[in-house]
């Protein structure tokens, strides 16, 4: 008589910051029964604090949840994570705009709760295949889903990254939730865009394939999206499914990456206590993969298809979570991941949470009577005309001057009766400096630039990006000179004379350059005055050296006396 085996994980996590960023606005946590990333939006500052929030109010997860309690408690969780934002924006007006995205595992024994909203992902390596079970909620993914680009495109699309949805604390949180079964050998991945946006599909199943060991995978990965230029920050968890009856488990402890770990540290340092373990080198050199209990098994048939979720039970009525978060209400019936591409004749996708027994579809909050008298339909039509009118108001696109940068909002730029303007900033922005456009397209932006579609939008932000004002190095008497708008339509010549550090331009003497340097000035753009530095640093460097050395490698010769 065959015995189910007892089931968990072995389990890594690691955030790095990339090779462009600043700070890191990236948080994950591993630990037991949760596993989480978050990658976070709204600037530095806000970023982190997004992300770790996220964390910190999921992390109390990790813990024993009962299987018919996962999806209720991790929706409920999401609420309160993106309540929480929306009180400490309220606290501290400058986070405004501030968000993050969440992917997160829950698990108890077999049973798997998946949660999901923005653009990180989620990978399953089974049997040698690779499935994403996430879905991006990008405007691109929702081009691709729509059939108005191919796949090709998306993956060159200049708004690839731009996010339709987010914990904000703005708007009430509209997650995927599935429940899904996991089997012995499964390997799960959760990681941000850092590497999902870098590192191809392919090359992670080569990764997750090859290398048995989840820390060194991570670290792999992570390697691989430094070298193909880092420009975002970079998280991953990885989990392997193991057999606890053949792998006595290590004790279990939750890991914390990124901001969240930052955050911990800053409360450790402040005497407040902390149960988690930051990401540090030595906390993964001790125990770099831990052994935990519990976790689960998924249905697969064709495998060239992403497998659908189970079915998940209805959750009891009277279980602890629905108690602790009573004051959220009930959970919504949300569908999971669509599969990428089901082959021809193949069966449904995600299936939605089964109807309450015994009753119709769920409800939100508390019953009561319902009294309906003339006053009653008068005011549900009047509730109704506003909310459909919000939804119509709310589906558009607008790019308005935000300081000294072009945002992208979504919704009208109207102001609703009673509802105040649905509009709210996108995570992913242009990263369009105001002053680097052109005067009538800086005229534009602040009269506000509208369309009602996503792809007309993209291409007013494709418009502005093609019309900014670049810095290219010119020869002028004999000089090599820094100017921004040289030779550009609407565009005001200003040579440059300091460096973005406020320190003096090098000086370099065109005549002493080799030919095929001379001959590139005025030829080459650069987006930013930094590169625009860096590439007239290395032609004084040039400069020099063939004055040191007349007519080698190219350097011109010495003038005959």
């Amino acid at each position: 008589m065959s015995t189910q085996p007892r089931i968990g994980i072995r389990y890594a996590a690691r955030s790095d910051v990339g090779m462009l960023r600043e700070g890191n606005e990236d948080s994950a946590v591993a630990g037991a029964r949760l596993l989480a990333v978050a990658d976070g939006m709204g600037g530095h500052v806000g970023g982190e604090i997004a992300s770790a929030e996220a964390i910190e109010t999921l992390r109390k997860l990790d813990t024993d949840v009962p299987a018919d309690q996962l999806l209720v408690a991790l929706e409920h969780s999401v609420r309160a994570a993106n309540e929480a934002l929306r009180h400490r924006v309220e606290g501290d007006p400058s986070l405004q705009g501030m968000g993050t995205t969440l992917t997160a595992m829950l698990w108890s024994g077999s049973q798997v709760a998946l949660v999901h909203i923005g653009d990180s992902r989620a990978y399953l390596l089974r049997n040698g295949e690779l499935f994403q079970i996430t879905h991006d909620h990008t405007l691109v993914q929702s081009l691709v889903d729509e059939g108005r680009i191919s796949l090709d495109d998306a993956a060159t699309h200049p708004q690839r990254s731009l996010l339709l949805r987010a914990l904000d604390g703005r708007s009430e949180v509209e997650p995927d939730l599935s429940l899904r079964e996991a089997q012995v050998g499964d390997r799960y991945l959760l990681c941000s865009d850092g590497l999902s946006g870098v590192v191809s599909a392919e090359t992670i199943h080569q990764v997750l394939t090859a290398q048995p060991d989840p820390e060194q995978a991570i670290r792999q990965l992570i390697d691989l999206a430094n070298r193909g230029g880092g420009p975002d920050n970079i998280t991953c968890v990885v989990a392997d499914v193991i057999n606890l009856d053949e792998t006595p488990p290590a004790e279990g402890r939750q890991v914390l990456a990124g901001a969240a770990a930052s955050k911990a540290q800053e409360a450790a340092a402040a005497g407040a206590p902390g149960p988690l373990q930051a990401d540090s080198p030595a906390l993964r050199a001790r125990d770099h993969i831990r052994d935990t209990l519990p976790q689960p098994p998924l249905q697969l048939g064709n495998s060239d298809y992403v497998p659908p979720p189970a079915p998940a039970p209805y959750p009891g009525d009277q279980g602890p979570y629905q108690q602790e978060f009573a004051d959220y209400g009930e959970p919504q019936q949300f569908q999971g991941a669509p599969p990428v591409a089901p082959p021809p004749g193949h069966g449904t996708g995600p299936q939605q949470l089964p109807p309450r027994p015994g009753g119709g579809g769920r409800s939100r909050g508390t019953k009561g009577p319902l009294l309906l008298g003339a006053v009653g339909v008068v005011g549900l039509l009047v509730i109704g005309a506003g909310y459909f009118g919000y939804k119509s108001f709310n589906s558009g696109f607008y790019l308005a001057q935000d300081g000294k940068e072009v945002a992208l909002y979504e919704g009208t730029t109207r102001t609703i009766p009673l509802l105040g303007s649905p509009a709210g900033k996108a995570k992913d922005q242009p990263k369009i400096a105001i002053d680097d456009l052109p005067k009538p397209q800086q005229d534009r932006v602040k009269k506000k630039i509208k369309s009602d579609t996503k792809k007309g939008i993209a291409a007013e932000i494709d418009k502005l990006r093609k019309s900014v004002c670049v810095f290219t190095i010119q020869n002028r008497e004999n000089n090599a000179v820094i100017v921004k708008g040289a030779g550009q339509e609407g565009c005001t010549e200003i040579p440059v004379s300091k460096a973005a550090d406020d320190k003096p331009l090098p000086g370099v003497d065109t005549r002493a350059l080799p030919n095929e340097d001379r001959d590139k000035l005025g030829a080459m753009p650069f987006s930013t005055l930094e590169t625009a530095t860096r590439e007239l640093e290395r032609l004084k460097s040039v400069a020099d050296n063939c004055q040191d050395n007349p007519g080698v490698n190219g350097c011109p010769k010495p003038p005959k006396s």
